[in-house]
């Protein structure tokens, strides 16, 4: 057969037809593969580089992951990067929160109880409204301010990276992501060193030195270490509200995503379209309902922790090496003053709270 009619018939029912098939399909991988590799390497190396400073120097890995995904920003001027960076900040992220599930179950929600639930759902509210007022106030977009607001409500970085795959790089460039996430992980550090320390000098006993914290700092981690730092009652207490808050990820980002869809070119799409929950959402949902009717080994669990933050690392460093430089610089202090905005509010609101129970 000339190669001519193989061109014609490259799905022929015979020997040579079905090699051929192989033979595209496996040249096709091969291709897309090679296209990968560069960005996912160089983002592989500046992620190990980050995960050896923090366990080397105490800092937030997060926080390290994005001033190095940033220091290696030039890396993109080579367009052979762009589908290995995209391909891990897109995917490792969804991979990462899903992951994240098996950390939480429904019956943390219950062993806090129905009053300090419910003024967990006020305060992560005001909490959200504060990161939009102040985006607002800042001459930002709404999109900066959901980020900020969510981020800080929730979970911190985890909560940021899911937000952003449902508003997404056409409404909030990843600049400002990378500049909100830098706030955010700040923001985290700073509360988890202050705050035991405030517990302590406005004289709050255990469980209210937990609730404050684990209300009120951002990353899980922080939170749940700064409570430990003050007593390990105060850091048991914390860990069920942090946890609590966490478990509400996957209905915030549920309701943004509903919202967001409600306008816009979206209005003219069928009601069916317009509230679709993201699939990593229903997955995370799936295993949180997983974790919560089966009993996982411990080993198991710590192995999915562990993934879930090597996913994410890569995935803030990917994208904080996509962010465009000129863009950063031009934002400037604005990015910051949501993040800023939602912190006071998480603190003054988690105060408030714990004074007047």
């Amino acid at each position: 057969m000339k190669r001519a009619d193989q061109a014609e018939m490259p799905y022929s029912g015979d020997l040579f037809g079905e090699l051929y098939l192989a033979e595209k399909i496996q040249h096709g991988e091969t291709s897309r593969l090679r296209n990968l590799l560069p960005g996912l390497a160089i983002c592989a190396v500046g992620s190990g580089a980050a995960a050896w400073l923090s366990d080397h120097y105490g800092m937030p890995v997060i926080l390290l992951g994005l001033l190095i995904g940033l220091s290696l920003n030039f890396v993109t001027r080579d367009a052979a990067t762009h589908a290995g960076l995209d391909f891990a900040s897109r995917n490792f992220l969804r991979i990462g929160i899903i992951l994240l599930g098996l950390q939480i179950s429904y019956g943390q929600i219950e062993a806090l109880g129905v009053q300090p639930f419910i003024a967990l759902l006020l305060i992560m509210s005001l909490t959200f409204a504060a990161g939009l007022v102040g985006a607002r106030i800042s001459g930002q977009s709404r999109y900066a301010g959901i980020l900020a607001g969510g981020a800080t409500a929730i979970c911190g970085a985890s909560a940021a990276l899911a937000l952003y795959g449902v508003v997404g790089k056409d409404r909030l460039s990843q600049a400002q992501f990378a500049l909100t996430l830098v706030g955010v992980s700040l923001a985290s550090a700073l509360a988890m060193s202050l705050y035991p320390a405030l517990a302590g000098e406005m004289g709050l006993n255990d469980q209210q030195a937990g609730y404050l914290i684990g209300a009120s700092v951002h990353d899980v981690a922080q939170a749940i270490g700064g409570a430990y730092s003050f007593s390990d009652a105060a850091g048991s207490h914390a860990t069920i509200v942090k946890l609590a808050r966490v478990t509400l990820l996957a209905p915030v980002v549920l309701l943004v995503s509903m919202w967001l869809g409600s306008g816009g070119e979206r209005e003219a799409r069928p009601i069916w379209r317009r509230i679709s929950i993201p699939w990593f959402i229903i997955a995370f949902l799936g295993v949180v309902a997983f974790n919560s009717v089966v009993a996982m080994p411990g080993d198991a669990r710590a192995l999915a922790l562990s993934l879930s933050k090597a996913l994410l690392l890569v995935a803030v460093t990917a994208t904080a090496m996509r962010s465009r430089m000129d863009l950063l610089m031009e934002l400037g202090w604005r990015a910051v003053v949501p993040v800023l905005a939602a912190t006071l509010m998480s603190l003054c609101a988690s105060l408030l709270f714990v004074l007047r129970g």
